[in-house]
C-alpha cells in the first residue's frame, strides 16, 4: 500500500470537528477521489496528508514512512509529495520553465532546464515554454502546474480542486489529459472535487465526505450503483428513495408497486432506486394489476428523457431513452428493472438475514 490515512481528526474550533476519523489508501499508480459538497473536509484532509496543516488525531503514512501522528510532524517539503493548487499558484514572474526547474533542487542546476523541458513535453507544453503564466489559458496553466508538481517524480500527487477554474468543454479534456499523464507516468494521486461526473470518470476509487466522515470507499460503479447511504445515494446522483416496514423479505411495498431489494431484510428500511433503472410504459392488458401514474414533466435531453412521474401522490423520477416517448398528462405505469438498493440508516438500522 503506498498511502495508509489512518483516522485522522482536525478541528480548528474546539469541539467543531472538521475531520472526523477519516481513514482510507491509496495503492501504487491509483487514482482517488474526495469526493464531497463544500465544507465536508476534503481540502483539510489533502492538507493534512501534505503537511500543511497538522493532524489532531490519527497517523498518515507514505510508503513505509510516517508522515504524521500526535508526535511526528514531517515538513511538506520533506514528504516527496506533489500538490497542484486549485488556484494553480504559478509564479507569475518565472516562464513556464523556469516554473517547472524551480522545484528540482535535486538536480545539478544545468540539468534542470533540460529535465523541465522534457516535463513539458510529457504535458503537451514544450513549446510554450518561454511563455509566463499570463500568456497562457487556464488549461494550459493547469497543465504547467501538473509539470511542476510530477517533475521532482514523487511518489503522490495531490490535485484539490484542479478542473474547477476552467469551462466545461475545457475541463472536460483536460481531465482526460491529466489522467492518461498520471497513468503513463504511473504515479498515484488523490483528486479533491465536488463534481460527481469529474470523480466518476477520473478515479480508480472514490471516497466520499460528508459532515467530515468518509461515508463510502469504492469504485465509481460500487458508490453509484450499490450506495450504503441515503447522502451517497442522493450525491452521486439523482434517484428515488422509499421508505417502509419489512418483514423477513427481498420486497417492499412502495407508491409504485412491489420493488424487488437487493438483500433480504427486515423493519424500517430505506432504499434507493436509480431513475435509469425504473421505465414507463403505456397501461394495457399486460399490465393489469400495476401502479397507474400521470407524467407531471418532462425534461427532453437529446440522448435521453427524464420524466417526472406522481403515483399516489409522491413524484418519482425515471430516465429513458429517446424513444419511449410520453407527454404531460399522459397516464403511465412505473416498472422496475434493477432491484432497489438498501441503505443504512444512523436513526433506524436494520438487520440484513442471510
Amino acid at each position: 500500500m503506498l498511502l495508509e490515512v489512518k483516522q485522522i481528526e482536525k478541528s480548528f474550533e474546539k469541539d467543531v470537528p472538521v475531520v472526523q476519523k477519516a481513514t482510507f489508501d491509496v495503492k501504487e499508480n491509483e487514482i482517488v477521489a474526495l469526493l464531497g459538497p463544500s465544507g465536508c473536509g476534503k481540502t483539510t484532509t489533502l492538507r493534512m496528508i501534505s503537511g500543511f496543516e497538522h493532524t489532531d488525531a490519527g497517523e498518515v503514512w507514505l510508503d513505509g514512512v510516517l508522515l504524521s501522528s500526535d508526535r511526528v510532524h514531517l515538513q511538506p517539503q520533506k514528504r516527496g509529495i506533489g500538490f497542484v493548487f486549485q488556484d494553480y499558484a504559478l509564479f507569475p514572474h518565472m516562464s513556464a520553465l523556469d516554473n517547472v526547474a524551480f522545484g528540482l533542487t535535486n538536480l545539478p542546476k544545468y540539468k534542470r532546464s533540460v529535465f523541465a523541458e522534457e516535463v513539458l513535453c510529457r504535458t503537451g507544453m514544450g513549446e510554450h515554454k518561454h511563455k509566463s503564466p499570463a500568456e497562457l489559458s487556464g488549461g494550459q496553466q493547469q497543465r504547467v502546474a501538473l509539470a511542476r508538481a510530477i517533475a521532482p517524480e514523487p511518489k503522490l500527487v495531490l490535485l484539490d480542486e484542479p478542473f474547477s477554474n476552467l469551462d466545461a468543454m475545457l475541463r472536460e479534456s483536460t481531465r482526460k489529459e491529466v489522467r492518461s499523464i498520471l497513468k503513463k507516468a504511473g504515479m498515484s494521486a488523490i483528486l479533491v472535487t465536488h463534481d460527481q461526473e469529474e470523480a466518476l470518470s477520473f478515479a480508480d476509487r472514490i471516497a466520499v465526505m460528508n459532515e467530515g466522515t468518509i461515508e463510502q470507499i469504492g469504485t465509481p460503479e460500487e458508490v453509484y450503483y450499490q450506495p450504503k447511504t441515503r447522502f451517497v445515494a442522493q450525491f452521486l446522483g439523482r434517484t428515488n428513495i422509499f421508505e417502509a416496514e419489512v418483514y423477513d423479505s427481498d420486497m417492499i411495498n412502495t407508491q409504485i408497486g412491489c420493488l424487488k431489494l437487493n438483500c433480504k431484510t427486515r423493519g424500517q428500511v430505506t432504499c434507493s432506486i436509480r431513475p435509469e433503472h425504473l421505465t414507463i410504459s403505456k397501461p394495457n392488458g399486460s399490465t393489469l394489476g400495476c401502479t397507474k401514474g400521470i407524467v407531471v414533466a418532462r425534461e427532453f435531453r437529446g440522448h435521453d428523457i427524464t420524466y417526472h412521474v406522481e403515483c399516489n401522490g409522491k413524484r418519482f423520477i425515471v430516465h429513458t431513452d429517446n424513444r419511449v416517448l410520453f407527454d404531460q398528462f399522459d397516464e403511465v405505469v412505473v416498472r422496475p428493472l434493477e432491484p432497489a438498493v438498501v441503505l443504512e440508516s444512523k436513526n433506524k438500522p436494520h438487520r440484513l438475514i442471510g
